[in-house]
Formats: structure tokens, sequence, C-alpha cells
């Protein structure tokens, strides 16, 4: 990512309304870096689109302004953005062949045969798929056609490429492994993507920054790690990755720590983020694979009982459902090397974890 102060993209109080009444996307400030790789994730309806389509042109912001490389782009048709697009359903013209996708966009440009036919070359080699060129899309698999897309989007040597969950459609192995392609091109680029999706693993995978959407609103923006190991709100940590949420009320506050007293009347200590003052009611969120099983008394602030009520081979995990502090819903991942993979339904033994791995978020 370019290490100057100013943004490539900036939204500045931006809203959306398409009924004058309700808005889709709050007041919202936004800036991205040149080069950067940017994820917009959120459930559906949550604005997270709507921002797409607003920076790409096809939609204007109610409210606000958004500028591109400095300039403000509210009166500029989305063709003469120089912004690349790709989407879910690939958007290919079926008559032509994969070569002449491809070069689309620098014919409307007007660039000359032998420059458009070298170009093409090299976005088809960039996408591997370069021996191609004369097949139709029909011709081609479904992830085959999805990077016919992404070679399109890139041929004419955009600054900026927007992403509308272009993966969508793809089974599950061969997303994973597009995951991995955009990622190594977006590194051999440096073009700054902006990309949709409501797919928190997709997000992690892929992203420089993470901004989660909920009701037209960004309710964290940071690095995949921070989201995942410091979230900021409840929202957020039942959104991103998986975890246990403990119901209860604010005992004590000591400094960042607090104690909680659980419904189920088991004492708890926490990393107070946003439980509030003693008295308030808190949801704790504690990832599955912080949680250990039989710990040594004393190792940690936090051993409470538990009942195992199912266990689910992985591979590479154990999964274990377990009944803790009354939720019969509380998930302890365990690594397959560990030693517990003997774990049965119907035993009852100890979990446990750090007060740092627990976090007293908003109710």
């Amino acid at each position: 990512m370019s290490e100057t102060r100013d943004p490539f993209v900036r939204f500045q109080d931006v809203q959306k309304s398409y009924d004058g009444e309700t808005l889709v996307v709050k007041n919202l400030n936004l800036d991205i870096a040149r080069g950067e790789f940017l994820t917009l994730l959120g459930p559906s309806g949550s604005g997270k689109t709507t921002c797409l389509m607003m920076l790409a042109g096809f939609e204007s912001p109610t409210h606000g302004q958004i500028t591109l490389d400095g300039q403000p782009i509210k009166n500029v048709p989305p063709h003469e953005r120089g912004i690349g697009m790709v989407f879910q359903n690939y958007a290919l013209f079926p008559h032509m062949s994969v070569a002449e996708n491809v070069g689309y966009p620098l014919r409307v440009r007007g660039v000359a045969r032998n420059e458009m036919e070298r170009r093409v070359q090299r976005a088809l080699d960039m996408v591997e798929l370069g021996h191609l060129g004369r097949r139709r899309p029909a011709q081609l698999s479904g992830g085959q056609q999805q990077r016919v897309a992404l070679a399109r989007a890139l041929v004419f040597e955009p600054q900026l490429v927007l992403l509308d969950e272009p993966l969508g459609a793809l089974d599950k192995n061969l997303r994973e492994q597009m995951q991995y392609e955009l990622k190594h091109i977006h590194g051999s680029l440096g073009v700054t993507m902006v990309y949709v999706t409501h797919d928190q693993t997709e997000a992690l995978t892929m992203s420089n920054r993470i901004a989660v959407f909920d009701d037209g609103v960004i309710q964290q923006l940071d690095e995949p790690a921070t989201l995942y190991e410091r979230p900021a709100n409840a929202f957020v940590a039942q959104f991103i990755g998986e975890n246990n949420r403990l119901m209860g009320h604010v005992e004590a506050v000591d400094g960042p720590l607090c104690t909680v007293r659980s419904d189920s009347g088991a004492s708890i200590r926490a990393v107070n983020i946003r439980a509030g003052g003693i008295g308030e009611r808190t949801l704790m969120s504690l990832r599955p694979e912080r949680v250990s099983i039989n710990p040594d008394p004393g190792s940690t602030p936090n051993i409470l009982d538990a009942e195992v009520l199912e266990v689910i081979y992985v591979g590479d995990h154990i999964r274990s459902r377990m009944r803790v502090c009354g939720h019969d819903d509380f998930i302890v991942k365990v690594p397959n090397w560990s030693g517990h993979v003997h774990l049965r339904a119907g035993e009852s033994l100890r979990v446990g974890w750090h007060a740092e791995d627990c976090r007293a978020l908003d109710a």
C-alpha cells in the first residue's frame, strides 16, 4: 500500500436513501489507500453493495461526497471513471471469444489492434488462460469464466478494481483457489481493490483491511487479525468467526478487566471492552479454540464445569459441543494432535480460559 497520507478513495459524510426516508448508508466516512485490498463485509441489506455501486457510478449519494484520487466523481459517468468491475455473474458476452471479451474495454477506448492483442494476451497469461483465447465462454468452467472476467477488468490497467461477490457461484475448492489467486494478483500488480462479500472467511483470507457493515454503518474497520482477535462490539464478535456467547452482569471493574456474574451464577473474569459499569448487563465473547480442557487448577482464573454433549471429528481438529453455564451450545475446538481425540458424549470435565481471551461487550 502507498505510504502517502492522501487517500486514493474517500467517502465523506455519504448517505444513501432509495425512498427519501430510510437510509441504506448512514453518514459513511471511509478512506481507502492506494494499493489497498479493502473488503466490505456484512449481511444482506447492510449497505456494503450500495457503497460499491456509488463508487462505481451506478448509484448516486443522497448526501455527501466521494472522491477518487482527490477529485469528486459525482458528475463523472461510470465509463469515464477508469474503474474495473467484476461481478458474480461474470457478465461475459456469449457470442465473443475469450480474447474478444477481454479486449472489449480496449476496443471501446480505441486502442490500436497490435497493442490490444499484446495487452489481451498479457492479461490472459496473468490469470493462466493464455491458451484459451479462442474459446467461447460457454466452453469454459465457472472458474475459468471468472478468471476471464477478472482479466477483462484488469486489461486496461485501471487504478481501481471493484469486485461484487465475484466468487459466490463457485464451489468450495475452486472458491478457495480463486481467493489465493486474487490475493497473488493484487500483490503483484499493486492495484487498489475494493471487494464486497458476506463470506467472513473470504474476507479474512484476502484483505489488508475489512470494513464490517451492519444497518448502513461501519461497525469496525481493521486488519483481519484485529477484527478476529479484538472485536469492538457484540455484532462484530458474532459475525466474524465462531464464538461462544455468555450473558451476565458486571460485578466488579478492575482496570482493563472486569468480573461478570453469569446468568448461571458463575464468576467469570474478562476484558472490559464495552461492558459498562457495575450492574450493567454484558455479553461475553470467547473463541472456541481458546478454551482448554481440564486445565491445571490455578492455571487460569476461569475454570468451569462442563458436560460433553456432542463430538465431531473434523480432521485437523475435534469439535465438541458442551453444556457450560447452562448453555447447550458452548463449542470447544481442540487440535487433533493434542491428545483430546477421545472425548466422549456424556462425560463430565472442566474447561478453562484466560481472562484476556474473553471480551465483555455490549449486551
